[in-house]
């Protein structure tokens, strides 16, 4: 059914039923998740919102079907061309008259779409933030009827934000020129600080904020000692996602092209993305990736943000990202479709001296330096924390997680060892002071184990009466205490000298004795790949079905049909159907239209599309 069909239910806000006649007829879903029920009604009766729900939460929703409630056009404000286009796709698919305003279009094709606006012939609209303020669209904007503005990835406005963009500060002009037409704001992620200033900057300070849980249960989170970082992550794709999607973070544009071309040597195919690349090469490196099965991209943070595909399997750093936003943010990009996906990073002491050098030396104000480092802090702790991972991120964002052990992070199910660990900690800061606080940890280490290297020798240090005293340790564990100390904040990076570790107002109180230490030592299964399900695997959603089992032989053809088909319509292949979809059909085997329609994500739109094709494939399948 288009969604023109729907029509009478516009108008009609506080009419439970219609919303969810809509929610069926569209998008093929049966029930609301969470808050989404009380998010829509609220919007629908011309309320402002902010909403924060994690990456595959059901955030579009919250607007979407507002938007096809409401009268007029939903205008979304979208910070990217990929994410505008795979929406629109989406819900074209699905029978929703919805466009975008963006530099992609010609002229032509732009004033095609603004026409299309001003007839009321469209359902949502998708702009850039920078086009959105443009003098031309506001008086657009002021000639169309709107039902109602949602700022997607509401994040971006926040300075003190892991992805700040200063065109959105403008955004606050829509709650003065448009203060009857009802507002929502969402985000996967942020903290309190950033919160304050999305509510202050897009004039939301008096409504309501809906925050569901940050927990993505399907999400393992392990995070490893680097010491190969390559090496461990190809041994890590190929143990445990071999032939998955995948997404792998650097820090530079050089170790992008590095990594990519060291997966591809190895078997493993793989793309690189960053802002150095030629645009084309971005886009066509971007669209394999949303089209094709198997494609793991090595990107900078450049990559990711509105990357709508659901079956990335994987998440990878190899460099420390920014904060634990930045962290969730990217790491949610695993796992869309809720099924057990892992975020792993590789993360050793020269990622936290790099980052807090970046910072030391960036043009920003002391205030935003003081913040950024407490963040780093914030993420460093999440590293180096003996206890369950998944709690202390939860934590971070102000939830608590009741039941203590998550069952699928690393530690959790390798749980390490800890023990009292201030004799070492007391050796390792009296051999930074006694050295001058002037070195880094390969010198430092170099120190403790009585390696007689040049450098040693160069400054005497062989002469030093802590040389030598740290022989119980091996270089990989005072790596580990190193990171530990800092991590306490016994110990930080001098801006002033690279690479150079100095002592902090708390180590002498661990000197003196007066401070306990506590230190974790790593168990041989943090770095032992495997394929074990995890222990929270089951609530993973399954694809609802009334058979037993999926048919592998059908689930193959209907992959097949499914990549011909958006092949020729030119959209990625979960845009045609989810996965869930698939197997749903494959697993229950509908043999008529009733019975499809019954299958999670087919909306009437598709059953009148692709209804009897379907059918057709299930039968010959038997």
């Amino acid at each position: 059914m288009p969604a023109s069909n729907i029509a009478p239910a516009r108008g009609r806000g506080n009419d439970a039923p219609d919303a969810l006649a809509v929610l069926h007829a569209v998008f093929g879903l049966s029930g609301f998740r969470g808050a989404q029920e009380q998010i829509i009604r609220h919007v629908v009766d011309g309320g402002n919102c902010m909403v924060l729900m994690p990456t595959g939460g059901g955030k579009s929703l919250c607007y979407q079907l507002p938007a096809l409630l409401r009268e007029g056009c939903g205008i979304v404000v979208s910070p990217l061309i990929a994410l505008m286009r795979d929406q629109v796709a989406g819900l074209t698919e699905a029978g929703v008259k919805a466009a975008a305003l963006n530099s992609t279009l010609s002229l032509e094709e732009a004033n095609s779409v603004e026409r299309r606006l001003l007839a009321g012939d469209l359902d949502l609209l998708y702009v850039a933030p920078e086009r959105l303020l443009t003098p031309r669209c506001l008086s657009l904007l002021g000639r169309a009827k709107i039902a109602l503005f949602a700022i997607d990835e509401a994040h971006c406005v926040s300075q003190w934000g892991h992805d700040f963009r200063p065109e959105y500060i403008g955004l606050s002009v829509l709650a003065e020129r448009f203060p009857e037409v009802p507002r929502i704001a969402l985000t996967a992620t942020a903290d309190e600080l950033t919160r304050k200033e999305i509510t202050a900057r897009l004039g939301l300070a008096d409504a309501p904020q809906f925050i569901a849980s940050f927990d993505r249960p399907n999400i393992r989170y392990d995070i490893v000692d680097k010491q190969n970082a390559q090496t461990q992550l190809r041994a890590f794709i190929r143990e445990r996602h071999a032939g998955d999607a995948g997404i792998v973070y650097c820090l530079s544009r050089a170790k992008v092209e590095d990594t990519a071309e060291a997966l591809t040597k190895a078997g493993i195919p793989a793309l690189p993305y960053h802002a150095g690349l030629d645009a084309a090469v971005r886009s066509r490196h971007q669209d394999r990736f949303l089209n094709e099965d198997g494609l793991v991209v090595v990107a900078t943070i450049a990559f990711g943000m509105g990357i709508d595909k659901p079956d990335v399997r994987f998440v990878a750093h190899l460099d420390l990202p920014r904060s634990i936003e930045a962290y969730y943010q990217e790491t949610g990009r695993a796992g869309r479709d809720g099924r057990p996906s892992t975020a792993w990073m590789a993360y050793g002491l020269s990622d936290i001296v790099q980052q807090r050098r970046m910072i030391e030396e960036s043009a920003g104000a002391e205030a935003f330096k003081r913040v950024s480092i407490g963040k780093l802090d914030a993420l460093v702790g999440l590293a180096e924390t003996a206890g369950c991972r998944r709690g202390r991120l939860l934590g971070y964002f102000g939830e608590t997680f009741a039941a203590g052990k998550c069952g699928n992070c690393d530690n959790c199910l390798s749980p390490p060892l800890v023990r009292d660990g201030k004799v070492i900690a007391q050796k390792l800061l009296s051999c930074v002071y006694r050295t001058g606080q002037r070195f880094g940890a390969m010198h430092l280490i170099d120190v403790l184990i009585g390696r007689l290297t040049e450098r040693v020798r160069q400054f005497g240090h062989e002469r030093l009466s802590v040389f030598g005293i740290g022989r119980e340790l091996n270089e990989k564990q005072w790596r580990a205490v190193l990171r530990q100390l800092v991590a306490m904040g016994h110990l930080q990076a001098d801006s002033e000298a690279f690479g150079a570790l100095k002592l902090t107002e708390s180590a002498r109180a661990v000197l003196k004795g007066e401070t306990g230490v506590m230190l974790r030592e790593q168990t041989a299964g943090h770095d032992r790949p495997s394929r074990a399900k995890s222990r929270r695997g089951d609530l993973a959603p399954q694809p609802a079905s009334r058979g037993t089992a999926v048919n592998a032989n059908l689930l193959g053809v209907l992959r097949a049909w499914r990549s011909e088909v958006a092949r020729k319509r030119g959209v990625p292949a979960y845009v045609v159907l989810h996965d869930s979809t698939i197997e749903g059909i494959a697993a229950s085997r509908p043999g008529t239209p009733e019975q499809l329609r019954d299958i999670p994500g087919i909306g009437d739109r598709k059953l009148e599309r692709y209804g009897r094709e379907l059918i057709a494939l299930v039968n010959s399948a038997e």
